[in-house]
């Protein structure tokens, strides 16, 4: 990719754009994923789909927080830009970005709830998030299968999400050994 060129607007657009992802973090950051591709592949062009796709597998395949891969995202984005200087202006902005609204929206709303776990009005905000998550989730895998394109040719990927996902949903196999086999299956050439 050649290197792009970023000035002050486009980086307070980058850390607006992960501040106000913040809000939408509900079930994690990775439920935000289709948003950032949005963002920076297809309107911005600050990233490549390989790159995008890379960010995120790198972060899941690492121990830690899986929100690291926003941290690769900005890293990336940085790197695009020219030099390590911004790759590091690139992660913190978009590590911070994500990180500081929705920590303090949840340490404070945590206390409150807590408090009045009893009234219905808290019970029914959980119970009616809970199809909000799987369906940020599943947008998410849908744009991770289909980074290289709805060809009958990448069937494999196609396989390997569909029973990845029945796997999870109807045994308890531990996520782990999931992404070791996808990894396996990976380095032998066969995805």
């Amino acid at each position: 990719m050649n290197p792009i060129a970023m000035h002050a607007g486009d980086w307070l657009s980058l850390l607006v754009h992960y501040l106000s992802l913040s809000m939408l973090c509900v079930g994690g950051a990775i439920t935000t994923a289709p948003d950032m591709h949005r963002f920076l592949v297809q309107e911005k062009g600050w990233l490549t789909d390989p790159q995008f796709s890379a960010s995120i597998s790198i972060a899941q395949a690492a121990p830690g927080p899986n929100v690291l891969f926003t941290a690769l995202m900005g890293w990336n984005v940085g790197l695009n830009a020219g030099s390590l200087w911004t790759a590091l202006l690139g992660m913190v902005l978009c590590l911070g970005g994500i990180m500081l609204p929705s920590s303090l929206v949840v340490y404070f709303s945590s206390q409150w709830s807590h408090r009045n776990r009893d009234l219905r009005a808290v019970r029914a905000f959980k119970q009616g998030m809970a199809p909000l998550i799987i369906a940020l989730l599943v947008a998410t895998g849908w744009i991770l299968t289909t980074a290289n394109g709805y060809a009958l040719r990448n069937w494999p990927t196609w396989a390997v999400t569909f029973v990845t996902t029945l796997v999870v949903w109807k045994t308890r196999v531990h996520l782990l050994w999931l992404l070791g086999a996808g990894a396996i299956l990976g380095w032998m050439g066969w995805l």
